[in-house]
């Protein structure tokens, strides 16, 4: 069960791709796949929702999107030019015209000095958008900062379709 403001983001959602003919796909890290939950809480989701991509490890980032592994190497998994790479698989790999990629820090354990505990990136790819990538520093534990990416990915999504760019 997905929060209710969640729940009213993901109806806003479907009738956005609907009406746009817009096939989403998503490519989850930190979040395990809670996007993907998220959008198919939904009845009727099969009509706008293609796939969802839970690459966790970067062997998976490699194996199942494609991501080079010279970006991984030279930027790391939690990075702009990962989750774009990442956005970017999923459309190639999937029936979908609209991506959203996740990748971060959710902790308790895993952050740095310069990827503190709730950083993530969030990309976004698309046909006919320019790729983009936005950095987040949440705060919170595990859950929370999980659930934030959750929402801040959906919003995104509602923003790009209404606006058809960023």
């Amino acid at each position: 069960m997905i929060p209710t403001d969640t729940s009213k983001q993901v109806e806003l959602l479907a009738q956005l791709a609907t009406d746009h003919q817009r096939i989403l796909s998503t490519a989850e890290s930190c979040t395990g796949g809670l996007i993907a939950a998220a959008l198919t809480e939904v009845s009727g989701s099969s009509a706008w929702f293609d796939r969802g991509f839970v690459t966790y490890s970067n062997a998976a980032k490699l194996q199942m999107l494609g991501v080079e592994e010279a970006i991984l190497e030279r930027n790391g998994a939690v990075s702009g030019e990962t989750v774009v790479a990442m956005a970017q698989g999923a459309l190639r790999k999937s029936n979908a015209n609209l991506a959203v990629s996740v990748s971060g820090v959710a902790g308790p354990t895993g952050g740095t000095q310069e990827k503190p505990v709730g950083t993530v990136w969030i990309a976004i790819a698309g046909a006919g958008i320019e790729s983009i990538a936005r950095p987040y520093l949440f705060s919170g534990d595990r859950a929370s900062i999980r659930m934030q990416t959750v929402d801040e990915a959906l919003q995104l999504l509602i923003r790009c379709i209404k606006s058809e760019s960023l």
